[in-house]
């Protein structure tokens, strides 16, 4: 990391309902000393930073919280990138594309030129799309531009398997792989409850739980970012914590394995997108993608997402 990058500072870029709480999470876990928020609205920004500020006095934290400009980004540890328009009712996360690209094109070339060498976290939606698009234009190491990918996926993945076999959801290692959207899918090879294999698991509690039904388990995960969104408008809790996950991973050196949309370099045979994959997260971001086993539908699983995921890309750069 560039010795000029001033340690724990984050710029957000986007001051709506899933930047502030980006923020709100970042305090809450005295993770950050410095949070600026940027909108093409300064006046929410503003007013946004205004209220956070209330927030630190409680905390008793030191905290920095103001609105700013992008060349607050050339000493940030971080920038996390929430800009976009939002979700609808209804609508994929596919079919925000293009929206979502007019609102980057905008943003990106200022973060570029203002010489920001730290790591960029983007939420923006189609999550995928949008990290690889970060990712040829920022021109920063490929362990430093990633998407929250499957991140929030597999929250939900891990939620809903801990309230079905009746243990807390932190007992669950499971993961979400593969796009941010309908594509994804689950490696149920790989589930855990305590190091346990899941079907291990099962048979030892086999008087008190006869089974997962895992189609039913991918269309809740899949149906939830919708539900939540046609009910209030949009999601923004979840995503939040994943965000400050992340940050404390690569703060604390954890190594944590999380999965996020990463650049593949021939990884699962694919190169030349971002999409879901299980990484270790360190001091330098995203230390390495593992290349898990996975079964042969769940290869096929894998390869169908890519595509999704490549013939989008495509949208963005014809050209390619």
């Amino acid at each position: 990391m560039d010795s000029e990058i001033r340690t724990r500072k984050v710029v957000i870029v986007g001051s709506g309902r899933v930047g502030s709480h980006c923020a709100l999470c970042l305090m809450f876990r005295h993770l950050v000393n410095e949070i600026v928020l940027i909108d093409v609205n300064r006046q929410a920004a503003e007013a946004q930073a205004m209220d956070l500020q209330d927030l630190a006095s409680g905390l008793g934290d030191s905290f920095s919280i103001r609105a700013g400009d992008y060349s607050d980004c050339a000493d940030a540890h971080f920038v996390v990138m929430t800009a976009g328009r939002s979700r609808k009712p209804g609508q994929t996360r596919l079919e925000m594309l293009g929206a979502t690209m007019q609102v980057l094109d905008g943003i990106v070339p200022q973060i570029r030129d203002s010489g920001f060498q730290g790591i960029l976290i983007s939420v923006s939606n189609p999550s995928d799309i949008v990290a690889e698009y970060l990712y040829r234009k920022m021109d920063l190491p490929r362990g430093h531009v990633f998407g929250t990918g499957t991140a929030l996926d597999s929250a939900r993945l891990r939620g809903i398997i801990g309230r079905q076999i009746g243990v807390d959801a932190r007992q669950v290692n499971a993961f979400c792989m593969g796009e941010h959207g309908d594509s994804s899918f689950i490696p149920t090879s790989h589930i855990s409850v305590g190091g346990i294999p899941l079907r291990e698991y099962l048979a030892m509690r086999q008087n008190e739980v006869t089974g997962i039904d895992f189609d039913d388990v991918r269309k809740q995960v899949k149906e939830a970012g919708s539900r939540i969104v046609a009910g209030k408008g949009c999601t923004e809790f979840g995503i939040a914590s994943i965000v400050s996950q992340i940050v404390m991973s690569i703060l604390h050196n954890e190594r944590a394995v999380i999965p996020l949309s990463a650049h593949l370099e021939g990884e699962y045979g694919e190169s030349g997108i971002s999409i879901g994959v299980p990484c270790i997260l360190s001091d330098q971001g995203v230390e390495q993608v593992l290349e898990i086993d996975l079964s042969y539908d769940e290869r096929q699983a894998m390869r169908k997402s890519c595509d999704i995921v490549r013939s989008n890309l495509e949208k963005v750069f014809p050209e390619a």
